[in-house]
């Protein structure tokens, strides 16, 4: 094996997906800190330690205890090169997940045991089953009082319609929670509430044959149950398959406490042995091989005023291919130029760490002069790449924002362009008018908190938001029809987006089907023609 097929071979990219306050963030800095990425992790609500969250690097962030936007974290554990992409678990922020699973190979669902699958967690598997992305359940929270383990995974297997494989299974809950057994290595690992990860917990070999060992590590109560759930799972459970698991119909479930650290290092080490190294990437409906030779690497994130220290915007890099290197130049096929990475660099959360190299399976941050789109494809020169472009989410609220100072015209301009470029917002104007008042869609309303937030802490900017009635948004097929000859309702308003194209905004469906029915001919998209997402 040459040394890139093993410094690819070695690589693992997975994003963590959930509910909010289901414990993902939790689970993410337990797994940094056997990586020995962090020395202590923080506590998102504050009680264990007066850090915060290491992946939640936006004050905001701090503030709400919830994550508002993905982070990108990198370490090394026992030879494996492991890239965690940190996703926020709110439903208002799904469109930046979505794109975060487009750089990933696998996902880690994270599941509250006593409140089982939640919507954002269904919105979120969909996404993972359309890319057919193998995903490892981890159900978090058992040292309180939880749901029967067989519920959760009947729920998991209803809902998501996959099979499950408890790769353990839970002795007790909440004050009587024990531990749980390993039904792969047949033995017990015994929690204790204190235990917080400071050592390595060593399994007891127990036979569930034998009654007096069992008895004597978890009681006779809890032993009946335990012995009864594994016969049942044993006789009556799902095969184990690996080659299941990669393709996306069975999940591997696990039972534990992040917050505790009970369980977390047995299932990073599971889960490292089951998961894949980078997967191809689809090309003009071709794969494009990891181990290939040529560097090939799309842009699935744009993210500015990251670091209060570098007011600068950051391309965020899923390498599909060979091996990226510092100095060199490569070819940007959106802009048919050849460009210099500049910048190059390792991420954690919002550290950074310049980088000479890396390679396929790597997230890598480079500088963004203004140059890079979602979705954008960098290669090698002469590599007849280019990367299926990312999907766009239709707005779902819209609200009139302006400037409370005038004089700060520019700044409002580029914040709310930069912020736009982000993906986070999308930005429309009526035709011929100045930009003192824009309009701005976004997926979930929170968004708007957020856009109010950051232009008032990063670009110095206060403004004044009046949010608007309309429902749904329509882009005109052909741009070059003129909206004005159009028999509308009289609340449908006619805007621009950045690009120049036309488009409709409506208060209501009954108004998207008047349009259709009174302009014969009239075809609407639910979609830029530009962005459509692809279809599966």
């Amino acid at each position: 094996m040459s040394e890139l097929e093993n410094e690819i071979r070695r690589r693992r990219t997975f994003a963590i997906i959930s509910h909010p306050d289901a414990g993902k963030t939790t689970l993410t800095e337990k797994l940094l800190l056997y990586g020995g990425a962090i020395q202590l992790a923080g506590s998102v609500k504050g009680k264990a330690t007066a850090r915060h969250a290491v992946s939640d690097w936006m004050e905001l962030e701090k503030q709400r205890g919830i994550s508002i936007t993905s982070s990108v974290m990198q370490f090394e554990y026992e030879g494996y090169c492991i890239n965690i992409l940190d996703t926020p678990g709110h439903q208002d922020f799904s469109e930046d997940t979505y794109r975060t699973l487009m750089a990933a190979d696998s996902a880690v669902m994270v599941i509250d045991a006593a409140k089982g699958i939640e919507p954002q967690t269904r919105k979120l598997f969909r996404i993972c089953a359309m890319r057919h992305i193998p995903i490892f359940t981890f159900i978090n929270k058992l040292d309180r009082d939880a749901r029967s383990p067989f519920e959760l995974t009947e729920q998991l297997e209803t809902e998501f319609g996959i099979g499950t494989y408890p790769m353990n299974w839970p002795i007790g809950s909440g004050r009587d929670f024990k531990g749980v057994y390993d039904r792969e290595n047949r033995q017990i690992l015994v929690f204790t509430e204190n235990h917080r990860g400071q050592n390595r917990i060593e399994p007891v070999a127990c036979r569930l044959e034998d009654t007096e060992a069992l008895d004597a590590l978890i009681g006779e109560r809890l032993r009946r149950p335990l012995v009864e759930d594994i016969e049942l799972l044993d006789g009556a459970g799902s095969e184990f398959s690996l080659e299941e698991v990669r393709a996306g119909r069975l999940s591997p479930v696990f039972f534990g406490s992040a917050l505790n650290n009970f369980g977390v290092e047995p299932f990073l080490e599971s889960f490292l042995r089951m998961t894949m190294p980078p997967l191809p990437r689809t090309s003009g409906g071709r794969p494009v091989d990891p181990v290939a030779e040529g560097f090939s690497a799309f842009v699935f994130k744009i993210q500015a005023n990251m670091n209060k220290a570098h007011r600068d915007r950051i391309a965020f890099l899923r390498i599909c291919s060979g091996v990226f290197h510092r100095e060199r130049e490569y070819y940007h096929v959106q802009e048919k130029k050849m460009i210099k990475l500049a910048q190059p660099q390792q991420l954690m959360a919002d550290d950074r760490s310049i980088i000479n190299e890396a390679y396929a399976g790597d997230i890598i941050g480079v500088f963004d002069p203004g140059i890079f789109s979602i979705g954008d494809t960098i290669c090698e020169k002469g590599m007849d790449v280019c990367f299926e472009g990312m999907p766009t989410f239709a707005p779902e609220h819209f609200a009139a924002v302006e400037r409370v100072d005038t004089m700060k015209r520019k700044q409002f301009e580029k914040g709310v362009e930069q912020i736009a470029q982000e993906g986070a917002i999308q930005i429309f104007h009526e035709p011929g008018v100045v930009m003192e008042e824009i309009i701005v869609g976004v997926v979930g309303v929170l968004q708007l908190e957020v856009l109010e937030y950051r232009l008032r802490t990063e670009y110095g900017v206060e403004i004044r938001r009046r949010d608007l009635p309309y429902e749904e948004i329509r882009w005109l097929k052909d741009p070059r029809l003129d909206p004005s000859t159009l028999n509308l309702t009289s609340d449908t308003k006619v805007v621009e987006d950045f690009r120049g194209n036309k488009l409709l905004l409506f208060t209501a469906e009954w108004c998207v089907r008047w349009a259709l029915e009174k302009n014969e001919g009239l075809e609407l998209l639910e979609f830029n023609r530009n962005e459509a997402p692809e279809q599966e």
